[in-house]
């Protein structure tokens, strides 16, 4: 008997005992199938383990379903399963969750090839949505098991591998690496501070585009533009020489190649807002070549210009410093940062002299040599982190903990007061510790008890990495000081935390003590006649306002409670009034439910705004602050849309807290009777 053979054998034997639990799930009543569940889970995992497994399985998933394998699961409804999350489930310590993911793609597979109806998706969504899997786990199709994935995963780590190779071979690469690179430009159209991760998505595709088995079809385009944008910018290093390389020819270039060399890299990085490690090695050569050429070679309008010239000693020193190979992306950061024109505002410019010659404490050096490397220094990340966070204040995200609050201050000052952010950023990086005051008390990060978060982030960019432990105990030392009052902390911290331009009225449409929707009606129309300018006399926002967002996940289910910033209302190019804001999540472009889908491009949005039409966001509204001296026309506002705005409260996070509806008079005397 062959080995094949025997494989086979143990297939067919594998099979029939999945078979055998199949019909003992089916035949289960409800409450008996979770008795019957791990015995299908154990007899799947089996299955996939073997050669053939995936093909197998997905021959049965349409049963497997039917005998109810996802009852009580979001994969009980794939017309609201999100491809992003995917990886989690792929990667999960759980097997019974890699196996249900599994099943689940297999079942979209057999969708997407007209081998089953679902009454929940169409062929072309479950396409969609199959190779949106695959493009943001491409890495799993070019890589093996790390010891990291074998130690948590286990065998399940060559599952996740052998599905993601199964669905490709029946879709193809050409699809997967389409929607990959419509992913990368939709993450870099919110010009994110930290883009290590983008960085590893083009880099699999540049592994793809190496491989003559990867057809790139139509992709290969958009993909190479992506590629070229790291590493092959211009002519100089077309081919990806090396920096040592690429350094030997810039010195041998004369000043008209130099300035084409400038004039690429800047319209790439513009273009893009990526930057090549290739540009640090041209930007630094230019020192001593004039102003000109920097400005150049940074894409500077007249405005970014004067800066550099009003403060090229000092814009000199920031390059010497803070602009290395390794820290290229700051490049970026800093020409937006001389784009603003922040460097005309008295304290900018000195604040970045001290920045300079800032002698970072023991326990900083530490944190961000820990996180970034030992190369170039700590005190260069940290520099380059700060003029990343002043170029890109919208750019900031939170990484992996419940920190919105401190992240949405830190894009706050950065955004409507760099000198404070610049003055915190010196407290926590030299002195390790942060005072604010609340109500005339001084707080101390150090003398505070812990934060929000439970466990030390490390996926920050350099400043909050710093900043944010001392300003999350800030922010829990507030919430403390506030207990045993009525109502809601944040009236109280808000103001306090952010800044004096947060509007010291406060609106909240939810009982703090039962979770219950309150006034609601007199809340939307406080909150329209305060921020949509056909009711506050066309009143544009004048600085960024802290709300709160009741957040829901795609099936419109409530998730809990999240900090974002207003910024602005205007009418977006189709005339519909939307809120522009900003959130501190790494990624903006949410799914929440019933049609209400945030937009970051497409609708006059700036690089990092989210946006919504006006009623969809006031339907997630939980919290505003407004200013008590300009009350606008709530009378004014329109029943119509009102009741628009409640239909989507209703069919969302509201539908549990909204007291039960009126009987009508008719029916109580009917049933009286």
């Amino acid at each position: 008997m062959s080995p094949d053979s025997g494989a086979a054998t143990t297939l067919d034997r594998r099979v029939a005992t999945l078979d055998h639990a199949a019909r003992s799930l089916s035949a289960a009543s409800d409450f008996g199938k979770q008795v019957k569940l791990p015995r299908v889970l154990e007899a799947l995992r089996r299955v996939l383990q073997l050669p053939g497994g995936c093909a197998a399985v997905g021959a049965r998933a349409a049963g497997l379903e039917a005998a109810g394998l996802f009852l009580g699961t979001d994969w009980a409804r794939p017309h609201i399963l999100i491809p992003s999350l995917s990886t989690g489930s792929l990667r999960s310590a759980n097997a019974d969750t890699v196996v249900l993911e599994a099943v689940s793609d297999l079942r979209l597979l057999a969708v997407a090839k007209g081998d089953l109806e679902h009454p929940m998706i169409s062929a072309e969504q479950a396409n969609d949505h199959l190779s949106q899997v695959l493009a943001v786990n491409l890495s799993l199709l070019f890589t093996a098991p790390t010891e990291a994935e074998r130690v948590q995963q286990g065998r399940m780590a060559e599952v996740s591998r052998a599905l993601l190779n199964y669905l490709v071979t029946e879709i193809g690469y050409e699809k997967v690496l389409e929607n990959l690179v419509d992913e990368i430009w939709r993450i870099l159209r919110q010009r994110p501070i930290q883009v290590d991760s983008v960085k590893r998505m083009i880099t699999q595709i540049a592994v793809a585009r190496a491989n003559p088995d990867v057809d790139l079809g139509a992709s290969g385009l958009g993909a190479d533009r992506l590629i070229s944008s790291l590493y092959g910018t211009t002519e100089g290093c077309r081919e990806d020489p090396g920096v040592e390389i690429y350094r030997t020819r810039v010195e041998s270039m004369d000043d008209s190649a130099l300035q084409y060399e400038a004039t690429g890299f800047a319209r790439s990085m513009h273009d893009t807002g990526l930057v090549s490690p290739y540009h640090a090695v041209l930007l630094r050569f230019l020192l001593g070549k004039g102003e000109y050429l920097l400005g150049e070679a940074m894409g500077l309008s007249s405005t970014g210009r004067d800066s550099l010239l009003c403060y090229h000693e000092l814009v000199r020193s920031l390059i010497e410093q803070a602009v290395h190979v390794e820290t290229a992306q700051c490049i970026y950061g800093l020409t937006l940062m001389l784009e603003r024109g922040i460097l005309y505002q008295p304290p900018v410019a000195p604040a970045l002299w001290r920045q300079l010659a800032l002698r970072l404490s023991p326990h900083s050096q530490q944190r961000l040599t820990q996180v970034f490397g030992p190369a170039p220094n700590a005190r260069a990340w940290l520099l380059s982190g700060v003029l990343s966070v002043l170029g890109l204040p919208l750019g900031i995200g939170q990484g992996d903990n419940p920190t919105c609050q401190s992240a949405r201050a830190l894009s706050m000052w950065a955004y409507n007061d760099p000198d404070y952010l610049l003055q915190t950023v010196v407290w926590a990086a030299r002195d390790d510790e942060i005072v604010m005051h609340f109500e005339g008390r001084p707080i101390s990060s150090r003398e505070s008890d812990a934060g929000v978060s439970t466990a030390l982030q490390h996926d920050l960019d350099p400043v909050s990495l710093l900043v944010v432990p001392h300003l999350d105990r800030i922010y829990a030392e507030m919430g403390r000081q506030c207990v045993g009052r009525d109502g809601d902390p944040h009236r109280w911290i808000n103001p306090e935390f952010h800044g004096w331009w947060s509007g010291r009225g406060f609106r909240i449409n939810v009982d703090v003590a039962t979770g219950q929707l309150t006034d609601l009606e007199d809340f939307q129309r406080h909150f329209y006649a305060s921020y949509h300018p056909f009711y506050n006399g066309n009143q544009p926002v004048i600085h960024p306002q802290p709300a709160g967002i009741a957040i829901t996940d795609s099936a419109a289910r409530f998730v809990g409670w999240h900090a974002i910033t207003v910024l602005r209302v205007n009418l977006d190019p189709e005339s519909k009034m939307r809120v522009y804001f900003y959130n501190p999540n790494n990624d903006s472009g949410q799914d929440w439910g019933d049609g209400v889908v945030v937009g970051t491009a497409g609708h006059g949005e700036r690089f990092g705004e989210a946006s919504l039409p006006f009623e969809q966001f006031a339907s997630r509204l939980y919290i505003f602050h407004f200013d008590p001296l300009e009350p606008g026309e709530s009378a004014a506002v329109d029943r119509t849309e009102l009741d628009r705005v409640f239909g989507y409260i209703r069919r969302s996070w509201g539908a549990d807290r909204l007291p039960a509806e009126p009987v009508a008079d008719e029916q109580v005397q009917t049933d009286g009777h």
